[in-house]
C-alpha cells in the first residue's frame, strides 16, 4: 500500500508502507509530464490504496505497475485528443 506521494519535476516518487520507494520518470506518464505542478499534487488514493488516482489529469497508476516498471500504455491518438481538449 503507498504511504506518499512526492511529484518532483521529471519524476513521481512513491513511498510504500513497508519502507521501498519506487521513482519512475514522468515521461513515462505523459498526462502527468504536461500537467502543471498543481494538477500532479491533486492526487487521491484508490483501490484500497494500491493505486494513485489524477482526476483532473484522468490518470491512474497501480502500486503493481510501479514495482515492475510498466509505464502507461495509451496511445498516441488518445494523449493527443487529451492534450487538444486541454488547450480549448
Amino acid at each position: 500500500m503507498i504511504k506518499y506521494i512526492e511529484n518532483k519535476e521529471d519524476k513521481l516518487v512513491v513511498t510504500l508502507q513497508d519502507g521501498r520507494t519506487v521513482t519512475a520518470p514522468l515521461a513515462w506518464y505523459p498526462r502527468l509530464l504536461h500537467g502543471t505542478s498543481e494538477e500532479r499534487n491533486k492526487w487521491r488514493l484508490i483501490g484500497g490504496g494500491e493505486e494513485i488516482h489524477w482526476e483532473i489529469l484522468d490518470e491512474d497508476i497501480s502500486v503493481e505497475h510501479l514495482l515492475a516498471g510498466i509505464p502507461s500504455n495509451e496511445s498516441q491518438k488518445s494523449l493527443q485528443q487529451w492534450l487538444k481538449s486541454r488547450n480549448n
